[in-house]
């Protein structure tokens, strides 16, 4: 079997992702019907499903199938769901379709409730939500549970990929332009959370890349019919993580620099809009 030929297809994985492109098309392309004056943007589309089609590869396709045989196969599928696939599922901004696309009722009794309840208040504190990611980063690759996820394909599945899918929308949620929440953090916050959570996945991949013996012997025992042996594949699979970490954080503290400046410009001319109206306000002498 080539690697590059070697594809899959998981029922309850992708019949999920299916579901939820055409739910999220279904509902961009209602919002752009009821109101042709502020339709749904098309780059929010594009994150969304640019994301799905990340996930169903990287599940799916070549690295999915030879996650339980390679370890940077896997780390690789961790990385496009941490770094990659959850920043642009939040960028496409699903929760605001979701409350431009129901109806008043559905709006005024579950989904605005919803958004100002404690439980979404306190999930979008970036404090916590920082903690989760970097626990469920490092506990993940530095506990046995990621040994036991490899011996219990179920367990690989059905927790270990939600949970870190699930952790990384929670962080980037409030840390991204375009959402909806009762929480308002400032730019600076934005820009120190994700700088700060380089560490946790950088040092993550440097140690894993620094290793001397094969953390997860799973990988030892495991037939290849080609790629590297375990060491030197654990020892890619680190500094794919290191380098990508490095790589892809940088795009993301970019684009939170960006929205810094844009928001400091704005104040700017909300100031020099005050400043003229008094200039105005005063009596000529």
């Amino acid at each position: 079997m080539s690697f590059l030929g070697a594809w899959t297809f998981d029922p309850v994985l992708g019949g999920s992702l299916a579901v939820a492109a055409v739910l999220y098309a279904w509902g961009a392309w209602t919002v752009s019907s009821r109101h042709p004056d502020s339709p749904w943007a098309g780059r929010k589309t594009a994150c969304f499903q640019s994301a799905i089609a990340l996930l169903w590869v990287s599940l799916q396709g070549p690295i999915g199938v030879f996650d339980d045989t390679f370890f940077w196969a896997h780390m690789v599928q961790h990385v496009v769901m941490v770094m990659v696939a959850a920043p642009l599922l939040v960028l496409g901004a699903p929760v605001l379709l979701i409350l431009r696309v129901s109806s008043p009722q559905i709006r005024r009794r579950w989904v605005v409730p919803v958004l100002r309840s404690r439980v979404a208040y306190a999930l979008t504190n970036p404090v916590t939500t920082w903690l989760l990611l970097a626990v469920v980063i490092v506990g993940a690759h530095f506990t046995p549970f990621y040994e036991f996820a490899l011996e219990h394909e179920g367990v690989h599945r059905f927790v270990e990929h939600p949970l870190f899918l699930g952790a990384a929308l929670l962080y980037f949620y409030p840390l991204l332009p375009g959402n909806l929440t009762t929480r308002r953090v400032s730019p600076a916050v934005r820009m120190v959370s994700l700088s700060l959570m380089m560490v946790p996945e950088t040092m993550t991949g440097f140690f894993i890349y620094a290793s001397l013996f094969v953390m997860y012997p799973f990988y030892s025992h495991i037939y290849r019919a080609f790629g590297p042996g375990a060491l030197a594949d654990q020892q890619l699979g680190g500094a794919l993580m290191w380098a990508g970490s490095m790589a892809i954080d940088s795009v993301w503290i970019v684009l939170a620099a960006h929205e810094w400046l844009l928001s400091e410009a704005r104040k700017g001319r909300r100031l020099d809009a005050v400043l003229a109206k008094e200039l105005r306000a005063q009596p000529h002498a």
